[in-house]
């Protein structure tokens, strides 16, 4: 096998990772071949979109980037619950994420000669006026199971859209074990609670124990070293609070968990967490 060498887009976030080798991480000819072998091979699911309210769609016109596509009724469908590599698409002064490319063709060779139902979770459109829908062709073939499948996306999840995000995060959790797509990449690594001072307004999944959990006039904290003033800590207010059953934020202290958002500057690292399924206890993962 002949293994490429790839510059990372950000190289002082991750180090020397310039060589990829085959005992660390699967080069990227080796990436491709497995979305478009797997692209090519998808099989219908049996998942529970089936729950899910549905209105016409069509076939797809044009794939704008991994998650986002039109179809030939006009609609700009954003797949919920997702997010993949994402490209510039004009935005000035963006950089674009690795392996976006890879995963904008591998969406395409998914819907290629395809028709689409649009099924419909909570909230049916953004801001944006698109159409935010799960995308499952007429012979059972669930876009957003397939692209986390094969490794070309991860779950990108709101407090108003949360249907089928349980399903979608045991599907991702089996690509990263397999390392297919992304989760070769370094960009995409899982962080330790220790080394996000330098991913400040990024996205990132986070894995480490809760040394305490504290609330402050209704809003949990979880904290995750022993000084709250600098070490990464995860944010619950009042209203996310509510949205929680079992167990109660309160009682992660202790837990080994799995949290994911966007890093922000408050007291050192900060996730805000606006809804459960945000949050995975990994001692409870079968």
């Amino acid at each position: 096998m002949v293994f490429i060498r790839i510059r990372p887009l950000y190289p002082s976030l991750f180090g020397n990772t310039e060589q990829w080798d085959g005992g660390k991480a699967l080069n990227r000819a080796f990436v491709i071949a497995i979305c478009f072998m797997g692209a090519c091979l998808a099989q219908p699911s049996a998942a529970g979109w089936q729950e899910l309210p549905v209105k016409p769609g069509g076939a797809v016109s044009e794939v704008i980037d991994g998650d986002t596509v039109i179809l030939t009724n006009g609609d700009e469908v954003r797949f919920v619950g997702i997010q993949a590599p994402k490209l510039p698409l004009g935005r000035k002064g963006f950089r674009k994420w690795p392996l976006a490319d890879e995963a904008r063709e591998t969406l395409r060779t998914l819907v290629r000669g395809r028709t689409f139902d649009v099924r419909i979770g909570e909230t049916g459109m953004d801001r944006h006026g698109r159409v935010l829908a799960h995308l499952v062709s007429t012979e059972g073939i669930w876009l957003q199971g397939e692209m986390l499948r094969l490794g070309m996306a991860r779950v990108y999840s709101f407090p108003d859209n949360t249907a089928l995000v349980g399903e979608m995060l045991r599907i991702e959790r089996r690509a990263r074990a397999a390392r297919f797509g992304i989760w070769s990449h370094p960009f995409y690594a899982i962080r330790s609670p220790d080394e996000l001072g330098g991913l400040i307004g990024t996205f990132q999944i986070v894995e480490g124990s809760v040394q305490e959990a504290a609330d402050a006039r209704g809003t949990i904290y979880l904290n995750f070293g022993e000084d709250w003033r600098t070490d990464f800590t995860v944010a619950i207010d009042r209203r996310a609070r509510s949205r929680f059953t079992d167990p109660d934020p309160i009682d992660l202290e202790g837990k080994h968990i799995r949290v994911r958002g966007w890093i922000r500057s408050r007291n050192g690292p900060l996730i805000q967490v606006t809804h459960p399924e945000q949050i995975e206890i990994t001692e409870e993962e079968k």
